[in-house]
């Protein structure tokens, strides 16, 4: 199994880590060529996950914009909403294999941590997620969902409280009981062989929409877009279109709410320089001295300073073209898609879909685009309504509050 993306990727960890991560690596490949663990996993995704997930012809966004033809492929409707559980199936298959007893994660906007305690009951491990106690702020309903399967949520207080310092705990909770527990690692960044394993994971999104659009239309997509926060999301959609060279690969990271450090996450298509953070080598926002900047996007799932190896090697090779989306865009494009399809997005897939609605119009009726919607948009539902200022949800809220809860 590759470690490395060009230069990107690698295996940067304590040394009591590495007996760990080996042994994570040679399961896996002998997972890889066992028909049982692919039977199971296929079970688990069509009978407990629900795929194939539907690919959405975007009719009437599509007559409205005028120009290319939006198909979505609604991740969503994913049991526990976005594309993350697929990977944590994936992963648990593999803890059990080893005959680990316990899971921890880290989150951000929760999806992740959700998966994780879902499969964590599901198959029978003892939970721990980690979460920055701003994102527990932020995304509330996703931490009752997930103590309600069973999981222990940590809050974390020091650095940002989000996202880059949820991986650090995770990381110190692996050191100190990596006997017993596999750290489920929630997107395709941190050391070797997470990248490739969650990539291999996701890749039936791609397989998934290949299959879909050639049904549809014919044909392949002209643009697949994602959003990119680490990154799991995109290379799941990515990956099988790769040496499609016709089908141009568009990622959007969090443009947020200006462009001065602190105001958003932008790696590849902002200020992020080469450093080796959290177990990997690849792009990150940081200063001179190698120091994570802050960031900032209204989704909590795109703030994260850095980005997947695979995909940094992909935009040096210009092989993906990586662009952002504000804040104000994506809130825009949540109510636009709510009203025009019936579908709610995440405010993370929201970015892929704000860059989709620009390059629409500039192209040809024939021509075909496929956007990853990579979550729906429940878990956002305290930030929407303080973002739009829903009067009636306030007053529902401090109707409940002043009811009290005995």
């Amino acid at each position: 199994m590759k470690s490395h993306f060009g230069k990107y990727g690698g295996r940067y960890v304590p040394e009591m880590l590495m007996p760990a991560l080996i042994e994570l690596e040679k399961e896996y490949e002998k997972a890889k060529k066992d028909p049982k663990f692919h039977k199971e996993f296929k079970d688990l995704l069509n009978n407990f996950s629900g795929r194939p997930t539907p690919l959405v012809f975007a009719k009437n966004l599509t007559k409205k914009l005028g120009g290319a033809k939006i198909y979505l492929k609604n991740e969503g409707l994913n049991h526990t909403g976005a594309h993350k559980i697929t990977h944590c199936i994936g992963q648990a298959l593999i803890a059990k294999r080893l005959g680990k007893a316990r899971l921890i994660a880290e989150t951000g906007a929760g999806q992740h941590g959700v998966a994780t305690a879902t499969v964590a009951a599901k198959l029978g491990f003892s939970c721990t997620v980690y979460m920055g106690e701003v994102d527990i702020e932020r995304q509330r309903p996703n931490v009752f969902l997930m103590e309600s399967l069973g999981a222990t949520v940590v809050p974390v207080t020091f650095g940002s409280r989000t996202l880059k310092d949820a991986v650090n705990a995770a990381l110190k909770d692996y050191i100190e009981n990596v006997k017993d527990t596999h750290y489920l690692l929630g997107s395709v960044v941190g050391p070797h062989p997470y990248p490739t394993m969650n990539r291999d994971f996701q890749s039936i999104v791609g397989r998934e929409i290949k299959k879909q659009i050639k049904k549809t239309e014919n044909k392949l997509p002209d643009y697949v877009i994602a959003c990119v926060g680490g990154g799991s999301n995109a290379m799941g959609a990515f990956y099988n279109f790769i040496r499609d060279k016709s089908v141009k690969l568009i990622g959007v990271e969090a443009g947020g709410k200006g462009s001065k450090i602190g105001e958003n996450a932008v790696r590849l298509s902002g200020s992020g320089s080469v450093g080796v953070v959290e177990g990997y080598k690849s792009y990150f926002l940081q200063d001179s001295n190698g120091q994570i900047q802050k960031t900032h996007s209204i989704s909590a799932g795109l703030d994260y300073p850095g980005i997947g190896p695979e995909l940094s090697f992909l935009h040096d090779s210009k092989r993906v073209i990586f662009a952002s989306a504000t804040d104000e865009e994506a809130l825009d494009v949540v109510k636009v898609l709510a009203k025009e399809e019936g579908i709610i997005p995440a405010l993370e897939s929201a970015h892929a879909v704000s860059y989709a609605i620009k390059l629409a119009p500039k192209l040809t009726k024939n021509k075909v685009i496929v956007v990853n919607l990579s979550g729906r948009g429940d878990k956002d539902i305290f930030i929407l309504t303080k973002a739009f200022k829903d009067k009636n949800f306030y007053k529902f809220m401090e109707k409940q509050i002043g009811e009290g809860y005995e």
